[in-house]
């Protein structure tokens, strides 16, 4: 009979300390990072379980015009909500973000595959923000109010009626990785008879 195999193995455990020591990052340094680098990650995000292989997602990587109209509209709507001082610091802070990626999902009148598709999205995210963490590349999933706003819709072209916004991925390398703590798993396991 033959023997499962071992879970023990130096793959595995580096596996798990890749998804582990994953950070979200806020401050970058201004090194680009290749695009082929940035393709490598997109083509092992799309990987991502995905109930009837309906492939939601899309992938904009935005070039250096294309930010500077996204960092217009971040300022103008952090100006109308907190003021022009607010605006600037929030501009300056985005203008500081070295690569954006925005990931959307397909719309569906089914709600059931809708839910399916955003979840699909969101293990996308995730296979490209890890794969690119083990590259040494860090990165930060944002859904502030600029991914809902009909402009930032216009300046990507993007159609609102046919795809939403999952999230704005920044990436860069980190100037700074931040530490964290996760509660302990027998705090989130549940055993059932």
């Amino acid at each position: 009979m033959k023997q499962p195999p071992s879970y023990e193995t130096p793959a595995l455990r580096e596996f798990g300390e890749v998804l582990k020591s994953r950070r979200t990052i806020e401050l970058f340094l201004q090194t680009l990072v290749p695009e082929a680098l940035i393709d490598e990650a997109i083509e092992t995000a799309i990987w991502a379980p995905n109930h009837h292989v309906t492939e939601p997602w899309r992938f904009y990587r935005l070039g250096d015009a294309t930010k500077q109209y996204c960092l217009d509209l971040c300022r103008d709507i952090v100006a109308a909500k907190k003021g022009e001082k607010a605006a600037d610091f929030k501009r300056q802070s985005w203008s500081e973000k070295p690569g954006w990626l925005v990931v959307t999902c397909a719309r569906s009148d089914n709600e059931l595959l809708q839910q399916e598709d955003y979840a699909a999205c969101c293990a996308a995210v995730q296979n490209l923000t890890l794969y690119l963490w083990k590259a040494g590349v860090g990165t930060k999933w944002t859904s502030g109010d600029i991914t809902r706003h009909p402009r930032f819709f216009e300046i990507i072209g993007m159609d609102e009626h046919t795809e939403f916004v999952v999230g704005l991925i920044w990436y860069g390398y980190a100037k700074l990785t931040p530490t964290q703590s996760r509660r302990d798993v027998n705090d989130v396991k549940i055993e059932l008879p």
